[in-house]
């Protein structure tokens, strides 16, 4: 089964809206593919769904609903490693640092930082559209 690592974007466009970041989560959740996540990735998440932009789309509840959902279809790894490799968004070094220490296969991410690295060791880095169909060739 493939192990994959979201990102926060395709998280919080899960939340906001059907479409193709939900349809994966909902495989994810169907038992088509493991989440691994990190207190790290999950924390931005809480910091961004709690902002008065998102909060105007989704009420409170819905939000920590969706996050304790997330809690319980995700393995959360402890992220240790500490290497820099996004120099135009350092942040976006989380995914890359959970992946590895979740060892995931996919990194899905709508980021153009992460996306244009295409391969990060033995981790791919893909778009959602691309995973799924990685997922339904399986």
């Amino acid at each position: 089964m493939a192990r994959l690592v979201l990102d926060t974007n395709v998280l919080v466009s899960a939340l906001l809206k059907a479409g193709k970041p939900r349809e994966l989560l909902f495989k994810i959740a169907e038992g088509e593919a493991q989440l691994i996540l990190s207190r790290e990735i999950l924390e931005e998440f809480a910091k961004v769904i709690s902002s008065p932009k998102i909060r105007k789309y989704v009420p409170v509840d819905d939000a920590i609903a969706f996050l304790r959902a997330l809690g319980s279809i995700a393995t959360i790894v402890e992220v240790k490693s500490k290497f820099k490799v996004i120099r135009e968004d350092p942040s976006d070094d989380i995914m890359l640092r959970t992946a590895h220490d979740g060892k995931a296969d996919y990194s899905v991410s709508g980021d153009k930082h992460l996306l244009s690295l295409q391969k990060f060791g033995k981790i791919k880095i893909v778009g959602v559209a691309q995973m799924l169909d990685l997922l339904k060739s399986t």
